[in-house]
């Protein structure tokens, strides 16, 4: 498998833990944002989307990330990311969607960029919108947090921690205060001391500047 990934993309963050977890051989094919390479034709004949991250596979290539992580999932069962509880399992995807459908999108690469485009926001405008909307949304995430295990939902690691830790270390990296979510720190905390969180860490990549 190869998977088309930008090391700050946290999209593509999410799918490389995933498939370190899973222990699935994969490499990994660079594609840089800051200079709209996902925009080329190139790219676009693989995933037409123009978006990362994408997974080619011998099925062909897959766009979205909770897409290709379920299908990781039915592909390789053997290491769960999700419970079997059908309850449980959809409380874990509850807690992935508000991060990749409501926290995630709107503080996107291409946001930032219309942002300053159409509407002349400065940098400084630009983080505070980023730190507002990331502090809403893990306002409504520090309570989900179950209290037994190191994990988001118990002593498992499941989706919900793959989608947490990528949105928090871009948090970190636009200086938002984590001081009045203890829970949600705790997790990634814990969640990078594991060697298939740290091999997928932006810093760990080949790619990053």
């Amino acid at each position: 498998m190869k998977l088309y990934s930008y090391f700050r993309s946290s999209a593509a963050y999410r799918v490389r833990i995933a498939l370190n977890l899973k222990g699935l051989a994969h490499e990994i094919s660079p594609v840089n944002l800051l200079k709209s390479e996902q925009h080329s034709n190139e790219y676009t004949s693989k995933n037409a989307q123009g978006l990362l991250p994408a997974l080619e596979t011998e099925h062909g290539v897959l766009a979205q990330s909770m897409a290709i992580l379920e299908w990781l999932e039915d592909y390789s069962p053997d290491t769960p990311l999700l419970p079997t509880n059908p309850w449980d399992k959809a409380q874990v995807r509850s807690f992935c969607y508000a991060i990749a459908c409501d926290i995630h999108p709107i503080d996107n690469l291409r946001v930032l960029k219309y942002l300053a485009a159409e509407f002349g926001a400065t940098d400084e405008q630009k983080n505070t919108w980023y730190r507002h909307w990331i502090i809403e949304g893990f306002k409504k995430l520090e309570p989900l947090v179950v209290p037994e295990g190191p994990f988001c939902f118990g002593d498992k690691i499941t989706l919900a921690d793959i989608c947490l830790v990528p949105q928090i270390f871009n948090a970190l990296r636009f200086e938002v205060d984590m001081s009045p979510f203890p829970k949600l720190l705790a997790v990634y905390t814990h969640c990078n001391q594991l060697p298939a969180f740290d091999a997928a860490r932006p810093e760990n990549q080949s790619d990053a500047q």
